[in-house]
């Protein structure tokens, strides 16, 4: 099994930033990916982004690209989401993410964080 815990969400103005954390803990994978995804009041789950652990090759939702960045610090087994240039279309529950065999199927999940964007 593996845990998530987020941390980082809060409430910021439009056009500030936010850097959300996701902690994982418990068994590992050699080829797993990390990613975060949100869900808005009303509105099915969406992808942000991912990360390969072993690479480092990063991927983004169109919605997001130039103004979000993953990262991750392999010693710490944590990935991370800076947001930049945040709107109010991006509040929204914020979830950390594990694909075991990078393939898209994304196989736990964490608790969500909540980002608040005011206007």
């Amino acid at each position: 099994q593996v845990q998530l815990v987020e941390s980082g969400g809060g409430l910021v103005q439009a056009g500030g930033s936010l850097r959300l954390s996701c902690a994982a803990s418990g068994r590992t994978f050699s080829t797993y990916s990390m990613g975060w995804f949100r869900q808005a009041p009303g509105k099915e789950r969406e992808f942000v982004a991912a990360i390969k652990w072993s690479s480092g090759r990063t991927y983004y939702a169109d919605s997001v690209k130039g103004r979000f960045t993953i990262s991750r610090d392999s010693a710490k087994n944590t990935v991370y989401l800076q947001m930049n240039s945040l709107k109010p279309e991006d509040a929204a529950v914020y979830y950390c993410a594990v694909d075991r065999n990078s393939d898209f199927t994304w196989d736990y999940w964490g608790q969500g964080t909540q980002v608040t964007v005011s206007s």
